[in-house]
């Protein structure tokens, strides 16, 4: 019997469970800045004051372009020719956020999202606040018992959770996983807008989520990252805090980071140019995987022609993991990967190999092909 049969699970009677409700933000110790004296405290709110007026300003400068081309054309000078380039700047500043998000696509996307029940899975459903208030949506698709590892999964930038389900259908009954599908803000049933730091927080709300529940083992949860979900994964992984509870990290077809995917796809000389500040989203994976030392999993399309397969082999390159592999797949696109032969057999592997080394850990007498390290596994 290979490993992978190891991991399957008889087909459970059809349980439809779903609930919506708010859940409390829950308190950690990992904060992210943190004012120490009244004097600094002061500063620091003058500061984002200050700051969100010359937003503001800048953000009313791009409804002016056309009052300030009539002006330059009228009388000249340089202070509208000033406020007339930073309109331009503003709004291609704005604009970056349309070509990367796309919670539209397709066009039902935001109005109607397949349940698990759709493909004979239990589920529950809920609705999580994250620390900034915003309202999203998680999908946990559960097996009934509490020994199951449980995969966080963060989609790519377009459609919503629903557009998932094949894929967990494959975790779930395949690799024997829980899956907890989050919809970042903006997609699906989530409310709010898509930003980078917005769901940096929606991540963060989906492992406080997690950490909160009696009936699933933190020794045994995985985070699973495409695309865009392959930088928000990497963000969460790089997290002293939350780093502390994941057992591994699966990262499928993810950039190095954005500035280097719009000089990619747009092949502008300009943009060689630019320096960093002037790209809203960053997304610096490059960077972060360096804090990365939990065992990670990168899963290459060769065929990728979004994200060039050389990002995912720079990022195993720069991982700084003693556990770390990569996995090529010849016939790989960006899209469907997942659903290349040994895709499955790949993440079981990696999920025994990691649950395996740290029973063995645990309990050094413990014999790698015993039943009761396998019992411990499942």
């Amino acid at each position: 019997m290979s490993e992978t049969e190891k991991l399957l699970e008889d087909d459970k009677d059809d349980v439809e469970l779903e609930s919506a409700y708010n859940i409390n933000n829950i308190d950690n110790n990992n904060m992210h800045f943190e004012v120490k004296s009244r004097s600094l405290r002061l500063v620091y709110f003058l500061t984002k004051i200050v700051i969100k007026i010359i937003f503001n300003f800048w953000k009313l400068c791009t409804s002016s372009v056309l009052m300030m081309l009539l002006l330059c054309w009228a009388y000249g000078g340089v202070i509208p020719i000033i406020i007339l380039i930073s309109a331009v700047l503003g709004i291609l500043y704005s604009m970056q956020d349309y070509l990367l998000y796309y919670p539209e696509q397709p066009p039902s996307a935001r109005l109607y999202v397949d349940m698990p029940s759709l493909m004979n899975m239990p589920y529950e459903s809920h609705f999580v606040k994250t620390k900034d208030g915003e309202r999203i949506n998680m999908v946990l698709v559960k097996h009934n018992q509490t020994t199951a590892p449980t995969v966080i999964f963060f989609h790519g930038n377009a459609g919503n959770i629903g557009h998932r389900l094949p894929n967990t259908y494959g975790l779930y009954s395949g690799c024997g996983c829980n899956v907890l599908l989050v919809e970042y803000r903006g997609y699906g049933r989530s409310e709010g807008t898509p930003s980078e730091s917005g769901l940096y927080l929606d991540a963060e709300a989906a492992m406080d989520f997690i950490l909160q529940r009696t009936d699933i083992d933190r020794n045994k949860i995985f985070l699973f990252g495409r695309s865009l979900g392959g930088a928000v994964s990497i963000h969460l992984a790089a997290n002293t805090y939350y780093s502390q509870y994941l057992a591994g990290l699966i990262l499928e077809n993810t950039f190095t980071s954005l500035p280097d995917i719009g000089r990619k796809l747009f092949d502008f000389k300009i943009l060689d140019l630019l320096p960093e500040w002037c790209f809203k989203n960053k997304y610096p994976s490059k960077i972060k995987i360096q804090k990365i030392k939990i065992p990670t999993l990168f899963l290459s399309g060769q065929m990728d022609s979004l994200i060039p397969p050389r990002m995912m082999q720079i990022l195993h390159s720069l991982s700084p993991s003693h556990q770390k592999k990569i996995v090529h797949f010849p016939d790989g696109t960006h899209n469907e990967t997942w659903t290349c032969p040994g895709y499955y057999e790949s993440i079981a592997r990696f999920i025994i190999e990691i649950l395996s080394s740290r029973i063995q850990e645990s309990f050094p007498e413990t014999n790698p092909n015993s039943s009761k390290l396998n019992h411990i596994i499942s």
